[in-house]
């Protein structure tokens, strides 16, 4: 029996000892002839790999070869997903020790919007492409990339690579122009892959002249074979597949010191008038070039040159002054008396008034109630803002001296004497630019605001009346305009009709210095004024500064031509009632051939003829080198 039972047991024994032989030897069949060439493909793969080798990215210099933006050698970590241990506890001992080192979280947060995109969720979104490495942070500091390095046996996937980094030497001076670069943004992964982007480690321009050029800045990626080691990094390049071609450059038409002089002026100004924001727009009135944009209070672009710092980012957009905006593009507000240029130029044009025109201003006048106009007790008063009047005034005395009344003749008419009418006065506010964007390649340009009586029916269904033609005619009302509109506007003035598309950027130049996109002025329009018409403008601008409220812009070797604004806009009343205001100039100079068109606006300034004036005068000195 006990033998019986030790032989039984024998033979199952030997029957596994066979049948494991059996399997072992099916397997390495399986492993070795059915996939063979599979695994042999893969260990190659993991041996030697096609990897992309990103371009340096372009440059920008301004106007005169100031460089604005360029490439500092940096660190960046990657993770290669193929390269890390299969076992998910020992992923996560990788993403802990990456947290602690990089300040990054290793794992996804409980609440969705409670911290940046966790190193787990980096690698899982990577999953598809799983031998490309994804960047988990740039801009590593030195030490931190070296302590990576010397622990890399206990990091298999994780490498630390040379990148070049971006840097902006002028920092917030040009911030709102240059704007800055950063990760590919998850929304547009899709479309930038298709244009050969590697999404998992490419920068690309976010916002300003980095979004815009972006097709020029970026250049073209090359790709070349590498070998690596068993923790995916890279021992030696095997071949040289394609070569990555640099970007090309950008050259700005800004001036820089000009730039400089600007923003320092205009923020001595700001704190001289207690005002939190402003904006300058200088622009080259024969071509349109953008000489200076300067937008106050601002930001350092440098914070987000190498990724987007979060609490940084969180701090500047709870700011209410709103430093990451483009005040000079997109703070869309009344103009105020600047507008009474456009109400010149339309009421002349359409022979409403001549050179000869003349209406008294008393310091106020009386409309009576259409349905009760012998009432005087209805009739409702409008006002100019020099209460004692005027007196006797045509359109340059009242261009000079900014008379309200005159502008309500021109622009709505008075009794029995015909006025311009909203149709027209809008038209022609169009024709100046206006309520329309004016394709300056940047970012976040707003089109302002030019109303009529449909829109008033839309937005407010009430109907247009002659109150609302009063207002228009001195900017005030439902009328929106961004500064660099205003500077637009004195520009055609002051060429003598044609309107420009403002632009930044003046060249393209690839990496031998050779012009790929030259700057040609782009005509946007020519006005439908006539040129004597606008000589009859210009006088009243040049006579605002000679002897009227732009007085304080005058220099004494250059002849400046302006227009003083002061616009208000709803808030507290002060003691005497009147409502806060903004203070706009706009003006161009030397009169005799205009070089230099300027607009600026100082938000809850006061007026423009005491806040703007004098800093216009400031930086024309500065420009032309006079007294």
């Amino acid at each position: 029996m006990t033998e019986t039972n030790d032989r039984t047991k024998l033979i199952i024994f030997r029957g596994l000892v066979i049948l494991a032989f059996v399997l072992l030897a099916f397997q390495l069949w399986r492993m070795q002839i059915v996939k063979g060439d599979e695994y042999f493909a893969e260990a190659e793969n993991r041996r030697f790999r096609l990897v992309s080798v990103p371009p340096l990215r372009g440059a920008i210099y301004d106007r005169w070869g100031e460089i604005l933006a360029r490439n500092v050698p940096s660190y960046a970590v990657t993770i290669t997903p193929a390269d890390l241990p299969e076992d998910e506890s020992a992923r996560d001992r990788i993403y802990l020790e990456l947290s602690q080192l990089l300040d990054v979280p290793a794992l996804p947060a409980e609440a969705a919007d409670a911290q940046p995109e966790s190193i787990a969720e980096m690698v899982e979104g990577g999953a598809l492409n799983p031998f490309q490495p994804i960047s988990v942070k740039h801009d590593v500091a030195r030490e931190t990339a070296f302590i990576i390095e010397e622990r890399h046996l206990d990091l298999p996937g994780v490498q630390v690579v040379d990148e070049a980094g971006r840097e902006y030497p002028t920092g917030a001076i040009t911030s709102d122009v240059l704007g800055y670069v950063g990760p590919i943004p998850a929304d547009s992964a899709a479309d930038y892959e298709e244009e050969g982007y590697n999404i998992y480690t490419d920068q690309v321009g976010l916002t300003g002249v980095e979004a815009v050029a972006e097709e020029y800045l970026h250049g073209t990626p090359g790709r070349k074979h590498v070998e690596v080691d068993v923790a995916g990094r890279e021992l030696r390049t095997v071949s040289e597949e394609l070569p990555a071609v640099p970007g090309d450059s950008v050259i700005l038409a800004l001036d820089t010191d000009l730039q400089e002089f600007v923003e320092d002026a205009l923020r001595r100004t700001l704190e001289q008038w207690n005002a939190k924001q402003g904006a300058v727009v200088m622009l080259n009135p024969q071509t349109g070039e953008v000489l200076a944009m300067v937008s106050l209070p601002s930001y350092d672009n440098n914070l987000f040159a190498n990724g987007i710092d979060p609490e940084a980012y969180r701090s500047l957009l709870a700011d209410p002054e709103r430093p990451l905006v483009n005040h000079a593009i997109a703070a869309q507000q009344p103009p105020g008396s600047d507008f009474k240029v456009i109400t010149a130029s339309g009421a002349l044009q359409e022979h409403v008034i001549t050179a000869n025109t003349t209406f008294r201003c008393e310091g106020s006048l009386w409309v009576p109630n259409k349905y009760f106009p012998d009432d005087p007790a209805l009739a409702q008063e409008f006002k100019c803002w020099w209460e004692w009047g005027h007196g006797d005034l045509n359109v340059i005395g009242a261009l000079g001296y900014s008379c309200d009344i005159f502008f309500y003749h021109a622009g709505g008419g008075y009794l029995d004497q015909e006025g311009l009418g909203v149709d027209r006065l809008a038209a022609y506010a169009r024709n100046f630019g206006l309520g329309q964007l004016s394709g300056i390649e940047l970012p976040g340009e707003a089109p302002g605001l030019i109303p009529d009586p449909d829109w008033k029916r839309l937005n407010y269904s009430e109907s247009w009346v002659l109150g609302d033609t009063y207002n228009m005619a001195i900017g005030q009302g439902f009328v929106l305009a961004t500064p660099l509109q205003m500077a637009n506007v004195a520009a055609a003035i002051a060429n003598g009709g044609t309107l420009y598309q403002p632009q930044v950027i003046h060249d393209i130049v690839d990496a031998d210095g050779n012009v790929v996109v030259p700057f040609e002025p782009k005509v946007i329009r020519t006005l439908d004024v006539d040129p004597d018409v606008l000589e009859i403008v210009r006088e009243g601008m040049r006579a605002s500064v000679s002897w009227g409220t732009g007085r304080r812009a005058a220099l004494k070797t250059v002849a400046v031509a302006g227009k003083t604004g002061t616009a208000e806009f709803p808030g507290e009343r002060d003691e005497e009632g009147h409502l806060p205001t903004h203070a706009w100039f706009i003006s161009f100079a030397p009169y005799e051939n205009p070089q230099v068109a300027m607009a600026i606006f100082v938000y809850d300034g006061g007026e423009g003829a005491t806040t703007c004036a004098p800093l216009a005068s400031e930086i024309y000195s500065y420009y032309f080198q006079a007294p």
